[in-house]
């Protein structure tokens, strides 16, 4: 939830900070734009997310996070240099804890099991995917932070309905 509030805020004070034609071209470009993450098979919907398990909602939650490792620190670069968001760091020290809390989880779930899962033997998607952002580059910016956004709501909805799930509520709805 942390990650998915900080990415708002960021989004949000990176369009603040824009000309207004500026933010009207950029609303229009992110839409037709694709994330790095979108090579993750993951639900597509609520329905879809309601019917995983929760094994499978802790594993697309450590992939997302695990592809945004390497990102995240041009993430961080590109928006302290232009917002105020603290430490720079902060979201790939946020992303490592999440990604070690995950792995504990996945781990209770299995509990001796082995490990059969088709999206773990996949190789994350290319890690320079983000490299092209630079700092003069505004719609590249833009993109990053939608995508982490984005991304880091998945994360959030998974996360909680796995949580609901592991407390056996029965009503366990997004």
């Amino acid at each position: 939830q942390h990650l998915h509030q900080l990415a708002a805020k960021m989004i949000n004070d990176f369009e603040d900070s824009l000309l207004p034609e500026e933010r009207r071209q950029l609303s229009k470009i992110f839409p037709q734009s694709f994330c790095n993450s979108d090579y993750i098979e993951a639900p597509a919907g609520k329905e879809e997310t309601q019917k995983s398990s929760m094994l499978k909602l802790l594993r697309i939650s450590f992939r997302l996070i695990e592809s945004w490792e390497f990102p995240s620190q041009t993430l961080s670069g590109t928006v302290s240099n232009s917002l105020a968001v603290g430490n720079p760091n902060q979201i790939t020290e946020k992303l490592a804890d999440l990604k070690m809390g995950i792995s504990v989880l996945i781990k209770g779930c299995l509990d001796g099991q082995p490990n059969m899962d088709d999206n773990d033997s996949l190789p994350l998607p290319f890690e320079d995917f983000y490299l092209t952002t630079g700092e003069n580059n505004l719609r590249e910016s833009f993109r990053l932070l939608a995508c982490f956004k984005k991304d880091m709501h998945k994360v959030e909805t998974y996360l909680r309905v796995a949580n609901c799930r592991r407390s056996l509520d029965s009503n366990c709805t997004l």
